[in-house]
């Protein structure tokens, strides 16, 4: 029977989920909806998909609960809305701030699809449970955990004595190590807000303290104890919302007297080329920035999932390319089958092997490498090759690749002698999959008649020095006179 054990924060070792049969709830912080997704964001929804599914398979999908919430009422919304206000855009405050959120919602979720993310079973919006935080703050309030002052409520600090065990430091320590508001209104500059007031152009909500709108921290302690009860298997995020988000997050949800979740999970940060993104060094890009150039949502994913979780990840034009070309290896791989059996694979059960590693922490480095360990089988003919290869796709499956398109298109390509020849002669095997990923993209621009992707492809080669020939049945892809394959890197 496989065990799950995760690194949990709050114990400083691997800890083991209960064995099945075990209903497993899991919350996750989402996105704050008030601009596109870089690709820092997109690491924690890759990591925690991947345990999603995971916990899917081990537990079976009917006993997994995954909460992914999204904060829709937020300081940086409201700036964003107030910014497009004074550049003239029409409408009121309130109506700019629905239209942002909306917006941006639908932004994240095209560009987490294009990643390989699959949708959370519940996605809550703060909006949502508005009467819930201010049921929660009342609590606190009557406990003695809270206090009224000046049209805010504060959570008070001192009255839980655990705080700050989840990050290991004392109270002193984080004082003089974190910005905290210092206000009159406060009885301790550690003490944070649960509500604050709402101006008339503010979105904000009736309540015993007036008209107002919740702080960010009450917001996911009121959403996953309304989703997954007064006690949970896993909660997870950044490392950056470890403090203060999630030191707040258990002061009151402990306060309430819920246990709240066992175990705590945090991605590490990311890196572009070795240095922290950020705009002013140039190197900050977000998610949809990548796909408009070309690069693969499954490049993107690959290359996120080879470092593990708790380690730093460095996206380097380097580990791009040679992502590129293991996703080609892995779509190749399927697509020997040709395409009528591709059509019929199902995915059966995945290796041992990749299910053992993931389940080890949520090893994916170590799962990438032990699927491509896996080696073919060399007797029992077309029946074993075909477990096997249903092995890999669902093993491939459980990392979020799925690659039967790919590997359609890479089987229509072997169909064409022209394309094969290229590819056998050219020394440089990830033509084939630029090959089968343009003649993909082509076909689904033919239906949708946005031809941007395939344009931008095709641009990204000819800078690359590759001879591009398309006709209405192929894709023609070789090394012109010009040829320099270090361009093809990050697709540029």
């Amino acid at each position: 029977m496989t065990e799950i054990r995760l690194w949990n924060t709050a114990t400083k070792r691997k800890d083991p989920l209960p064995a099945p049969p075990h209903r497993v709830g899991m919350y996750v912080c989402g996105p704050t909806v008030y601009d596109r997704a870089h690709l820092g964001n997109a690491r924690p929804a890759i990591v925690f998909d991947v345990l999603a599914r995971l916990l899917r398979h081990v537990y079976g999908a009917e006993n997994v609960t995954y909460v992914r919430n999204i904060t829709d009422v937020d300081d940086k919304i409201n700036a964003e809305a107030q910014r497009r206000k004074a550049a003239g855009a029409p409408g009121t405050l309130e109506e700019l701030i629905a239209e942002r959120a909306e917006e941006t919602i639908r932004w994240y979720h095209d560009d987490m699809a294009a990643l390989g993310v699959l949708p959370p079973d519940h996605e809550p919006r703060a909006t949502g449970y508005i009467a819930q935080m201010i049921a929660m703050i009342e609590g606190l309030i009557a406990r003695g955990h809270a206090y009224e002052a000046e049209g805010h409520v504060l959570f008070r600090v001192s009255s839980y004595t655990e705080y700050g065990a989840l990050s290991g430091r004392s109270v002193d320590d984080m004082i003089a190590g974190a910005r905290v508001e210092v206000a009159p209104y406060k009885e301790d500059p550690m003490d944070f807000v649960l509500w604050k007031p709402s101006d008339a152009d503010l979105p904000g909500w009736d309540s015993p303290w007036g008209r107002g709108r919740p702080g960010w921290h009450i917001e996911c302690s009121a959403m996953a104890q309304e989703l997954l009860g007064d006690s949970f298997d896993i909660h997870g995020g950044g490392i950056d919302l470890q403090f203060p988000h999630h030191e707040n997050e258990i002061a009151q949800s402990r306060c309430m007297g819920h246990p709240f979740a066992k175990i705590w999970m945090h991605n590490e940060m990311l890196q572009v080329e070795g240095k922290k993104m950020s705009k002013s060094l140039g190197n900050f890009f977000t998610v949809r920035d990548l796909l408009e150039q070309g690069v693969p949502g499954e490049v993107i994913r690959f290359v996120m999932l080879s470092t593990h979780y708790r380690k730093p990840m460095d996206w380097t034009r380097r580990k791009a390319h040679d992502a590129n070309v293991a996703i080609g290896k892995m779509a190749g791989a399927l697509g020997k089958l040709g395409e009528e059996a591709l059509c019929n694979l199902a995915g059966g059960e995945p290796f041992a092997s990749v299910v053992d590693a993931l389940s080890d922490d949520l090893n994916t480095h170590l799962a990438i490498a032990a699927l491509f360990a896996e080696e073919r089988p060399k007797g029992g003919g077309a029946k074993a090759m075909q477990e096997w290869l249903s092995a890999v796709y669902a093993s491939q499956l459980l990392l979020g690749f799925d690659l039967r398109s790919h590997a359609l298109a890479i089987a229509a390509a072997r169909q064409h002698d022209g394309i094969l020849s290229i590819v056998q002669h050219a020394e440089h095997p990830e033509l084939m999959y630029l090959a089968a990923r343009l003649t993909e993209l082509r076909a689904d621009a033919k239906v949708s008649k946005d031809f941007s992707l395939v344009d931008g492809l095709k641009q990204a080669l000819n800078e690359a020095g590759v001879s591009i020939q398309m006709s209405k049945t192929e894709v023609r892809l070789e090394p012109g006179p010009d040829f320099d394959p270090a361009k093809l890197e990050a697709l540029k």
